[in-house]
């Protein structure tokens, strides 16, 4: 008596566009499974006609008084029959004998197996076994076949989709790299537009401070020389308010002198950052890449966040300036965005937050060093925020093109992986990430010193 757990139906063939839609974590879960199980009690003749009814079953799974005990393939199973007397041997006696005499080696897979996973550790099998069906464990004691032409198309499926995005991530970062050029050319242009208005007043600013020092002296000497003066005069100087005019006069110079000097720094440092075409590496000043950098977030960093600079001696480092200045712009610029809003009443104890005794006003910290890694010397820049941290299962995927934990329009998920690329590729150098939930986030940059 044949004792089937599952009626099977006849197959129809699945074509390629009837594949489920894939994606690169994908699991064996999504695919199409046989169900045929039969006790190994029955007879060889029983598998043949469910065989012959059903064209794409791939196999058989044998069980015994209701356990999972093997499988058996269609191909090993018509290659017994095709033997000389394998008609006469197997028909007529038990599936069990049969299995006993293939001695077929038989791996099982988890439903929650990767697709991915599952065809390398299949194309991996010995000749022999390279085109057996999988056995796939759904549950616990539940077993079902999956055809491994089958798991070869959705495969090839993923590879395609792999493969298209890895050309829109190519595309994308060529898109940046275009606009960050674009952008680095206006930025320079702008400057240098700016820089000769600029040098026009701070280099007449000297002389427009001596030459109102000048007159303010000679008025003191007319009161003293003249101290009667005509009523007009003297109407002059109370509407005029001259005290005032002479006390405050000054103050506003002093402050035009600051204003100007920033100014500059601003031209310079957007000069600094707008060296995003260098085709060659030169000596550079970190600290002044950092500063440039500042300056242009400077409307970025709010009153309440903290800039804490921990310089060291650091010699000058060959880089490309402009590219390791979009590297500390990424990275502070991310900084600021974990530390925004950052509301030392509104956190709480017990949800992953920073604990009550913890709580510090938000604070980026940057530090530089030289360091000996490996008998050689590198530079490491450290950029430290007191956010809340990364959780473990985002950092892992930090790095990733197109990977963002911003909301919607807010990030291109390009920032971090544009600049893991500058550090490790063009200037063969290291970004490492360390963050701990509630104790914030570390980026460390480390420049090798030779060329």
């Amino acid at each position: 008596m044949i004792v089937l757990q599952a009626h099977y139906p006849v197959l129809s063939v699945t074509s390629f566009t009837e594949m489920p839609k894939l994606n690169l974590k994908s699991t064996l879960q999504e695919l199409s499974l046989h169900d045929f199980q039969i006790e190994s009690s029955c007879l060889g003749k029983d598998v043949a006609q469910t065989f012959q009814e059903n064209p794409l079953l791939p196999g058989a799974i044998l069980t015994h008084q209701g356990k999972f005990l093997g499988m058996i393939s269609r191909r090993r199973f018509l290659e017994q029959m095709s033997r000389p007397y394998g008609l006469e041997l197997f028909l007529k006696r038990s599936l069990a004998s049969l299995y006993r005499f293939t001695n077929t080696e038989v791996s099982i897979l988890k439903t929650d197996t990767l697709i991915v996973e599952a065809a390398r550790w299949s194309l991996q099998r010995t000749a022999e076994l390279i085109y057996e069906p999988i056995v796939v464990e759904t549950e616990p004691g539940v077993y079902k076949l999956l055809d491994s032409h089958q798991l070869l198309v959705a495969q090839s499926q993923i590879h395609e989709l792999t493969t298209q995005l890895l050309h829109e991530q190519s595309l994308a970062q060529m898109i940046q790299s275009e606009k960050m050029v674009s952008l680095g050319k206006m930025v320079a242009e702008i400057a240098h537009e700016i820089k000769n208005p600029v040098n026009c007043i701070t280099g007449n600013f000297k002389f427009l401070s001596s030459y109102c020092q000048m007159l303010m002296q000679i008025l003191r000497e007319y009161e003293v020389e003249f101290p009667q003066v005509s009523e007009i005069i003297e109407e002059l100087k109370s509407e005029a308010e001259l005290d005032f005019i002479l006390e405050d006069l000054p103050k506003i110079l002093l402050s035009m002198k600051v204003a100007s000097g920033r100014l500059t720094q601003i031209i310079k440092g957007l000069q600094n950052f707008s060296h995003l075409d260098e085709n060659k590496m030169e000596l550079s000043d970190l600290h002044e890449c950092i500063e440039s950098t500042l300056l242009i977030l400077n409307n970025r960093l709010k009153a309440e966040i903290k800039v804490i600079k921990n310089y060291g001696d650091l010699p000058e480092i060959p880089c490309y300036s402009g590219q390791i200045s979009q590297v500390f712009m990424n990275v502070i610029s991310n900084a600021i965005d974990a530390l925004e809003g950052f509301n030392l009443q509104g956190l709480e104890s017990g949800t992953g937050l920073l604990e009550p005794d913890k709580l510090s006003s938000p604070t980026i910290t940057l530090t530089t060093a030289l360091l000996d890694v490996d008998g050689s010397k590198w530079a490491s820049i450290r950029i430290t925020d007191n956010g809340m941290g990364i959780p473990p299962s985002v950092q892992e995927r930090i790095f990733e093109t197109f990977f963002t934990t911003k909301p919607v329009g807010k990030g291109t998920g390009l920032g971090l992986a544009i600049s893991h690329q500058i550090v490790t590729q063009k200037h063969k150098g290291r970004l490492i990430m360390n963050s701990q939930p509630g104790q914030g986030t570390e980026f460390e940059i480390l420049l090798p010193l030779i060329k």
